[in-house]
């Protein structure tokens, strides 16, 4: 078979194996090799074992990895990439004792986004977004699920998932839209919120299916914001005009977010900080993935995360993400989010490793392309400056990735910092 990049004698090539019923295992293979054609993966294993199955030609590009750790491309399943602004004065507030709670009962939070995004322009959301993309590469990320959720009204709304289709176009980070309209109530409804539920069930969620925005519906179901009939009545909106449920669940409080997942099929439940083993039963016997987001626990000064030990002891796909927002986790960095959930939630690099690739493709239903190195997989993957695929999340505060590959194209490579858009070649780079 023809190849046309091939990566060989990698330390370790180390990446998940899906074993049926959202089961998988890491296979760590020392001095590696990752073949690829076109946008798929066509072989991996030993150096000796892949040079010898392949055929390279002139245009074959070769990396010698020597000293590397080869992954899959890593998977974030929750951010909300598309705001306008920032937050920094509520995080000084925390600083001096405020909580997340307060500064939001105030009018600051979700809603203080909102304000800022509708006053910005398409163009001014595109040029804040690009460079989180960029850091996002740097950090070993080839693939980002997008909320909407800062626009909070029809035009608004729809104008944060536009935004999400054209940054598609101008960046290698592969993007999967997912509409959050019930991410709080506006300023202009807080007296009227059944007549914004109206508005999100009977008109945004039928415009953003019909023009094929969003992939996805979410809702942020917690104490203050949504309650649970709220949520169901969203999310079940969503489903009848093909939107694939999401929710964030209980994150601040035990609200009852993780059993409506369960009952509605969600795709995935994401924070779930507050649940309890009878939540965990139900979410793995409907299927649904976790999403645990330690970064916005730690960012919030908060000790209470999610039970992830619970949750694999008891079979569940253990997802992790960022959770990229100006309020509550204001970093790009997935490495850094491995490295919370190890020594905050007793995961072990292994197990982190699974959750930012496999996992995580599963949380965005995209299980049988991403999130793992196979023959006929996507070629997405990253070169790590480290011998040991450990070191990934023991290594924390640095960006890491050397090289990242996506659909077969290097379309990052470390020091230079800079992606590689989709109008230049890889001869430019390679």
């Amino acid at each position: 078979m023809r190849v046309d990049l091939l990566i060989v004698h990698a330390a370790q090539v180390a990446t998940p194996l899906a074993e049926g019923d959202g089961k998988s295992r890491l296979q760590v293979v020392s001095d590696g090799a990752v073949a690829m054609a076109g946008e798929k993966v066509v072989a991996v294993g030993s150096s000796a074992e892949v040079v010898s199955s392949v055929a390279c030609h002139e245009g074959t590009k070769l990396i010698e990895a020597r000293g590397k750790t080869v992954t899959p491309g890593l998977v974030d399943a929750h951010t909300h990439l598309v705001f306008a602004g920032n937050r920094v004065e509520e995080f000084e507030w925390r600083t001096q004792g405020k909580s997340y709670e307060q500064i939001a009962a105030a009018g600051g939070g979700i809603r203080a986004s909102v304000r800022q995004l509708r006053r910005a322009t398409k163009e001014e959301l595109v040029e804040a977004a690009l460079p989180r993309l960029d850091r996002f590469l740097a950090n070993g990320v080839t693939t980002v699920e997008v909320k909407s959720g800062y626009g909070l009204s029809l035009m608004d709304e729809i104008k944060s998932l536009q935004v999400i289709a054209e940054l598609a176009d101008l960046h290698p980070v592969e993007l999967v839209p997912t509409l959050l309209a019930a991410h709080e109530v506006p300023d202009e409804y807080q007296d009227r919120r059944n007549e914004y539920l109206d508005l999100i069930v009977e008109h945004i969620i039928p415009r953003v299916a019909e023009q094929r925005l969003a992939e996805f519906c979410d809702v942020f179901c917690e104490r203050g914001v949504f309650t649970v009939a709220e949520a169901r009545r969203v999310l079940l909106a969503g489903k009848a005009h093909g939107l694939k449920p999401k929710i964030h669940a209980e994150q601040l409080s035990r609200a009852g977010g993780a059993q409506l997942a369960a009952e509605v099929g969600a795709t995935s439940a994401d924070h779930l900080d507050y649940v309890d083993e009878g939540d965990i039963a139900a979410l793995r016997d409907a299927g649904v993935v976790p999403v645990l987001l330690p970064g916005a626990v730690f960012f919030l000064g908060k000790s209470r995360y999610a039970p992830a030990r619970e949750m694999l002891a008891a079979g569940l796909p253990v997802a992790l993400s960022t959770d990229f927002n100006p309020g509550t986790c204001m970093s790009e960095s997935l490495p850094l989010m491995m490295t919370l959930a190890c020594t905050q939630m007793h995961m072990t690099p292994a197990e982190v490793l699974v959750a930012t690739t496999l996992n995580a493709a599963r949380a965005i239903d995209r299980a049988s392309t991403l999130g793992q190195l196979r023959a006929g997989a996507q070629a997405d993957c990253v070169i790590w400056d480290v011998p040991d695929y450990r070191c990934i999340p023991y290594h924390f505060g640095v960006e890491l990735a050397q090289t990242v590959i996506k659909r077969g194209r290097v379309v990052y490579r470390r020091p230079s910092g800079t992606a590689i858009g989709a109008t230049e070649t890889d001869e430019e780079h390679a």
